[in-house]
């Protein structure tokens, strides 16, 4: 068994307070050595984060229990996954408007939500000619992996959802909606928005896709290709296993073997999709950047460096982890 147990997690509620939720919780990652992302806002919490597996369960019992957040996070919903190594870098608890960004107002899973469906239940919807199978993830995501016959929306972040409903979408003409996302977060608000916008038969894959990866059998699956996970795995397979593909960390697409061999991929600086977008200046940054990486691992240490602010959109999108 691998070491390290990574777990990804989110729960809509409602928490006025969450402010004062930020230092206690990187507190005590810190001290358990936890890494990873975690945000807050007023509508929750969503994050993945990764340790040894009883600093992750210890985790869980602080979170869900301390008296600190008043039950704020009973029955979280996380999923869990093994690692070879930590696949992050460092914790980081950051406050937000939105766990998941979709921009429109108002919008709440607290509300009203699409119905759930588990994943053993999910090729039978899914396989309906009736249903309309959308992937609510980014392009760079569904790039490696989706449903059979999943529409794709070309989105390069979540904000862009709503227009691709009001732009292909009629509550008039589509009966029956399916919809799917990573963990199930993405998913879970967007059903919530559909519903707003009048559209009545809308369910989502509980779970997301890694739910799905780990309960269905490869040989009953409808699953083509591989998941994107935002961490330094880089993609998963059946059974939550690492997958095949690696990322560019100049613009963060995931990179299959073949165009890691592209002569337009220089490790750290550019790959085939960003090479021509990126100005002199950038390129130079980065290039200083890989240098400074490769210094660091030659004295054994683990370089973390700055975040570039000018990245693509698909870097900029980091809180839409699930």
């Amino acid at each position: 068994m691998s070491k390290f147990l990574v777990t990804a997690l989110y729960h809509f509620v409602n928490i006025d307070q969450f402010h004062s939720f930020q230092q206690p919780i990187l507190d005590f990652c810190q001290k358990k050595q936890i890494k990873g992302t975690l945000l807050l806002a007023q509508e929750g919490i969503n994050g993945t984060i990764a340790g040894l597996a009883q600093s992750i369960k210890d985790f869980h019992q602080f979170i869900e229990n301390d008296p600190l957040f008043n039950g704020a996070f009973k029955a979280l919903d996380h999923k869990e996954s093994w690692a070879e190594s930590n696949p992050f870098y460092r914790m980081k608890v950051k406050l937000k408007k939105e766990i998941v960004t979709l921009g429109v107002p108002g919008i709440s899973p607290k509300k009203h939500v699409g119905q759930y469906v588990d994943p053993q239940d999910w090729n039978a919807l899914i396989s309906d000619p009736e249903t309309v199978l959308i992937d609510t993830r980014n392009d760079y995501e569904y790039d490696i992996g989706t449903f059979k016959n999943a529409l794709n929306p070309n989105t390069k972040t979540f904000r862009e959802f709503p227009e691709y409903v009001k732009k292909h979408l009629d509550p008039k003409t589509t009966k029956k909606v399916a919809m799917f996302c990573t963990g199930g977060i993405r998913c879970e608000k967007a059903t919530s928005y559909l519903l707003d916008e009048g559209f009545e038969e809308v369910y989502h894959l509980k779970g997301g896709i890694l739910k799905y990866l780990e309960h269905v059998p490869k040989d009953k699956s409808l699953w083509d290709g591989e998941c994107f996970v935002f961490d330094q795995r880089v993609s998963v397979t059946h059974g939550l296993e690492e997958g095949i593909y690696d990322q560019c960390y100049a613009c963060r697409h995931p990179l299959s073997p073949e165009e890691l061999l592209s002569p337009l991929y220089q490790k750290g600086q550019s790959c085939p999709f960003c090479h021509d977008q990126l100005s002199e200046e950038k390129k130079a940054a980065l290039k200083e950047r890989q240098k400074q990486i490769e210094l660091a691992k030659a004295r054994g240490e683990v370089h973390i460096g700055r975040k570039f602010k000018d990245v693509p959109l698909n870097q900029k999108d980091k809180d839409e982890n699930h």
